[in-house]
């Protein structure tokens, strides 16, 4: 037809160092888990770094893990122990914050990234049931510019990724423990039946109101990573 533009060359390319790679996947997240809605990233989970967390629609708490090539497997097994370390943490994270979207009686979410998943990392995935998510990412050049494909390579039988949000949750910008102290509320949480002078005048907790290191059940390094 005349007229019509060419199309661009598109070609596979190596992908970039790991920041780069995080900050390009981060854009395209919502093709892996469509619905996708970020909270926090590169926070400290069981014994390893978590790239990602946020919510899937209806407010399902998600983990994302990058891997690189060949890191599949263990991937797999990152994910479920990543997924436990949330699930026992959702609590506190909703004491944190009660306006947080985490809906706790949900069963947390784990969504693998890899360039590849072998036959036997896709079979160990499946036989966990539902709580993982794998997909595929690869890096393009197209005029000029690289970035990600992302291609969901298995997804739970009982997706709920058209679901609508629940209107009663809102996301918050409040993410990690690290920021917790810069989002906590400058006076304590008040009744309203008792707003007396004393209320008003206490001095902000300095963590959380109501809640000691003990109660949290941090390590030496979470704890580390909040001061």
């Amino acid at each position: 037809m005349r007229g019509q533009l060419p199309l661009p060359e598109m070609r596979l390319t190596s992908p970039p160092p790991r920041a780069e790679l995080l900050q390009g996947l981060a854009l395209r997240l919502g093709d892996a888990a469509p619905g996708w809605r970020p909270l926090a990233e590169n926070i400290l989970g069981a014994g390893s770094r978590i790239d990602f967390v946020g919510l899937a629609p209806g407010g399902r708490l998600t983990a994302v893990l990058v891997g690189n090539a060949h890191e599949d497997l263990e991937l797999v097994a990152r994910g479920v122990a990543q997924r436990d370390w949330l699930s026992a943490r959702i609590p506190d994270w909703l004491q944190l914050s009660t306006d947080l979207a985490i809906r706790p009686d949900l069963d947390v979410q784990a969504v693998l990234l890899c360039p590849a998943f072998r036959p036997e990392a896709i079979a160990a995935a499946r036989a966990l049931g539902d709580g993982l998510r794998l997909a595929t990412y690869r890096w393009v050049q197209s005029s000029g510019r690289a970035e990600p494909l992302i291609e969901i390579l298995m997804a739970p039988d009982n997706d709920d990724s058209s679901d609508a949000w629940d209107p009663v949750f809102e996301p918050v910008a409040v993410p990690t423990p690290r920021r917790a102290r810069a989002a906590a509320p400058t006076t304590p949480a008040q009744s309203p039946s008792q707003p007396g002078p004393k209320q008003r005048d206490a001095q902000p907790e300095s963590f959380r109101t109501g809640l000691s290191d003990e109660d949290l059940g941090l390590t030496a390094e979470e704890l580390a990573e909040l001061e």
